[in-house]
């Protein structure tokens, strides 16, 4: 994914930890120092932030017209009601919302990014691919907002060949 192609602002770090996990291989890079690292995550807290993925993962889903099944319980509803935040008022007068707690723990940080997302108008592009074997988190930039796959060129083109090739056998 080039630079261009990441999410803006604070939905880079929700976007980065949702593709903490390749689906199709089952490689995750939490199980990695490096991985937790990159989070500010010690071993002991990789469980919680892989609930909060794929509970992110969900969401990103919901964003793309997956919904979960009538009746389901939000998972990352639940998660983010542990994650106290609070109005910060800088000098020129703007608020935003700010993990209470400092350091401020990766679902503190999640909560924030996607407070202010939402605020901005950008939470409901990040969406996750359509392709069961991928469901990689991307940013929709379409003007649309209609994408349904990470990428056109492979599992767009999985899809439309697989929806094709249905059709004729």
């Amino acid at each position: 994914m080039s630079e261009k192609d990441a999410a803006p602002g604070a939905l880079a770090l929700i976007e980065s930890l949702v593709n903490t996990l390749d689906v199709e291989t089952g490689a995750d890079t939490l199980d990695t120092a490096d991985g937790r690292a990159a989070f500010g995550l010690t071993e002991a807290e990789v469980p919680d932030a892989r609930a909060l993925r794929e509970a992110l993962r969900t969401a990103c889903l919901a964003h793309a017209g997956h919904r979960p099944p009538q009746g389901a319980a939000s998972p990352l509803d639940r998660l983010l009601a542990e994650a106290p935040l609070r109005v910060t008022v800088d000098e020129a007068g703007a608020a935003a919302l700010r993990p209470a707690a400092e350091p401020a723990g990766l679902t503190a940080r999640v909560a924030s990014a996607i407070a202010q997302a939402a605020a901005d108008g950008t939470w409901t592009r990040l969406k996750a691919c359509e392709a069961e074997d991928c469901q990689w988190a991307y940013y929709d930039r379409s003007p649309a907002g209609r994408r349904r796959w990470c990428s056109m060129a492979v599992c767009g083109s999985r899809a439309k060949m697989r929806t094709y090739r249905a059709k004729r056998g």
